[in-house]
């Protein structure tokens, strides 16, 4: 199975219904159909690779180029166009393209056509006439172990790495994420304002709503004012976004709660979610807040809470066809309410990773479950619990864990103390070795506006709500934590403190 069909079919059922709005105008189902048929045209012509580059802001071009690269038989690769010069030029070498589809302003945002390899050429979309009606020819057909795309991750520790996400791993998602809330009327009108370059984006806010058949909003500049208004104008039903932009929401004043009340389903991802943030949103936005968890390498949903089905700290249940398996340092699988590693199976794990055949066996196992099934998974670095009912709990990162006096200590637990401080926006732990304890927490944090940064003050807060020993040694303040273009706050960053 692939996820063209589904899509496809409905520019063919619906060609006068609306499939996207985004900041330069409409396209019907009909229009997406047909550009997509056009740019396969243009793809056959202009590379003779099997990968394609996508460089375009969140909007119709992008469902556009993704499907025209699968009519022509190709794989798509989308490139994250904030990353540096040298990062794009080795995910340009390290995927084999030699073509880019793209507009003017991109090639404007990176600094110039010279910031792009000299063997990959790009491809505008200004320059082509999708009007034109493109050569008839019988559209490939894409095999479900076949290649769907190549997503590079965001490069948080040495060079990007591709992902290899098959067509299968597509639709088994996509088709998980629609059994999963058939139960829900979560409506017809999707707002998206993630990057499509990233997996959250192209499952959640591309391929899902398109293959309902549904209207989607894009914006390609996340503006909390212009999301809010765009939710009341479109009634938005669907919203799916990283914790800090519900946070943005929450710093507009004089918004009432009644332009945000189409939401039906409003969905937390990327980063954990905090209890404070979660409680805020709901209180003054009148916003159930639903969380979920998922990575690249899952194409990218595994657990997600539903409206009237969550807990409030828990990413919700697995999807149907998705098993989370909690194991300790023996791969020995744990029970309910104990803390061990999280490995995902099910047939949205990837395939590998592209030209790293070493670091996929790393990542890829094979677990014996109980009853003698052979399960293959993918091990997640994350640690966490599920309860009694199934609900999974992240309780940390493996390889961000610090060991403190012999004591395993997860940031995220510390974190959560700062954040519940009224002053702190958000904040960040790493680890300093420390000759006497083996390492120390050492914190950064994001200050709400106007609030007054007291390190004494914030250090006998976390005092009063856990042990000594993971109390921050030191806490530094930032005007911004460094965030990933998902939101996504990257602690490994923060080797230096660095103050303001």
């Amino acid at each position: 199975m692939t996820p063209l069909w589904p899509i496809l079919l409905n520019c063919v059922r619906f060609p006068t219904r609306t499939a996207i709005v985004d900041d330069r105008g409409t396209w019907t189902y009909g229009k997406l159909g047909f550009a997509a048929l056009a740019l396969a045209d243009v793809i056959r012509r202009q590379t003779d690779r099997q990968r394609v580059g996508i460089m375009l802001p969140t909007s119709g071009a992008f469902p556009a180029a993704l499907l025209g690269c699968w009519l022509a038989g190709r794989t798509p690769v989308p490139l994250n166009y904030l990353l540096s010069r040298d990062d794009l030029h080795h995910v340009a070498k390290d995927s084999g393209i030699d073509a880019v589809i793209t507009i003017d302003k991109m090639i404007d945002f990176i600094g110039g056509l010279e910031n792009l390899p000299d063997t990959t050429r790009p491809v505008l979309l200004e320059q082509l006439n999708l009007r034109k009606i493109p050569e008839l020819r019988w559209p490939s057909l894409p095999k479900t172990g076949e290649d769907a795309l190549l997503l590079y991750t965001s490069g948080t520790s040495g060079k990007p790495k591709g992902v290899r996400l098959t067509h299968g791993n597509l639709s088994a998602n996509v088709f998980d994420i629609i059994e999963f809330a058939r139960d829900i009327d979560y409506g017809k009108v999707f707002l998206g304002v993630l990057p499509q370059f990233h997996s959250f984006g192209v499952t959640a806010l591309t391929l899902w709503p398109l293959t309902r058949g549904v209207k989607v909003v894009y914006t390609a500049r996340f503006n909390p004012k212009k999301v809010c208004e765009l939710i009341h104008e479109h009634q938005a039903s669907v919203f799916v976004a990283v914790p800090s932009m519900f946070g943005a929401l929450l710093s507009l004043k004089e918004v009432p709660a009644e332009h945000y009340a189409s939401l039906k389903f409003a969905v937390s991802g990327g980063e954990p979610l905090s209890r404070d943030l979660a409680e805020s949103v709901t209180d003054r936005l009148n916003i159930t807040m639903c969380e979920g968890y998922g990575l690249t390498e899952t194409a990218p949903v595994t657990n997600c809470s539903l409206p009237g089905r969550n807990k409030l700290g828990s990413v919700g249940l697995p999807l149907p066809s998705v098993r989370n398996i909690i194991v300790d340092e023996e791969s020995n699988i744990l029970p309910p309410g104990q803390d061990g590693e999280i490995l995902i199976a099910g047939p949205n794990v990837m395939a590998g990773y592209h030209n790293l055949p070493e670091l996929t066996e790393e990542v890829i196992t094979t677990i014996q479950t109980p009853d003698g099934q052979p399960l293959r998974a993918f091990r997640t670095g994350d640690i966490g619990q599920t309860d009694e009912e199934g609900y999974l709990y992240i309780t940390g990162r493996k390889k961000e864990m610090l060991i403190i006096a012999g004591e395993n200590v997860f940031p995220r637990e510390i974190e959560e103390a700062l954040n519940d401080h009224p002053s702190v926006r958000a904040s960040a732990i790493i680890g300093r070795k420390d000759p006497k304890r083996g390492e120390v927490p050492i914190a950064f944090v994001e200050m709400e506006e106007g609030a007054e940064f007291d390190e004494a003050a914030l250090r006998n807060h976390c005092r009063q709500r856990m042990a000594p020993f993971k109390v921050p040694r030191e806490i530094h303040r930032l005007h911004e934590l460094p965030r990933n273009p998902t939101g996504k706050i990257l602690r490994r960053s923060l080797t230096e403190p660095l103050t303001d």
